[in-house]
């Protein structure tokens, strides 16, 4: 797959992912506790060999979108950059042999559902557990908090993990 393919599709996953996030997800609120953001699956699906940089920006953009739309000052953006931010030691710490091809997508079609299921179970955390902490920086209800955390990077680590199945947003070439 080209760089202009790789653009066209990532674009289009950011529409995609925005309209997704702002129209459905965040109209969603499964017991209080449940609060699915599938949105951070653009940062994910980013190209092998991006610069950290790079990513942090596109971080940043897609959480501040989130965050005009959901009345959140910054919450999306900040947990989104840190992932940008430790995405390529995440990719390190669950390398199968170092074989991530520059420009290649991340995705279960290529590297296997075990290998995505980590890859996923490890930036929903990150990303869930500093949102949900922003989120209660200002209250001592711990507890609640922490079940929000955990039902909330369960049910987007299935909406993610089940859209690889449905959708092929990239591959090994």
């Amino acid at each position: 797959m080209t760089n202009s393919q790789n653009i066209i599709r990532l674009l289009l996953l950011f529409i995609i992912l925005v309209l997704l996030q702002v129209v459905i997800f965040n109209n969603l609120d499964f017991l209080g506790f449940i609060n699915p953001y599938p949105y951070i699956l653009l940062v994910m699906s980013m190209p092998f060999g991006v610069s950290t940089s790079f990513l942090m920006i596109i971080g940043f953009g897609i959480g501040l979108t989130i965050d005009m739309f959901s009345n959140t000052p910054g919450m999306h953006a900040g947990s989104c950059v840190l992932l940008a931010y430790l995405r390529p030691w995440i990719l390190k710490l669950i390398a199968l042999h170092d074989d991530y091809k520059t420009g290649n997508l991340p995705s279960s079609a290529s590297y296997g559902g075990m290998w995505y299921l980590k890859y996923t179970i490890l930036c929903v955390s990150i990303h869930h557990v500093v949102l949900f902490c922003f989120e209660q920086i200002d209250t001592i209800l711990w507890w609640p908090t922490l079940l929000r955390i955990i039902l909330s990077i369960a049910a987007s680590i299935v909406i993610i993990y089940v859209s690889q199945i449905f959708i092929r947003i990239g591959g090994r070439e």
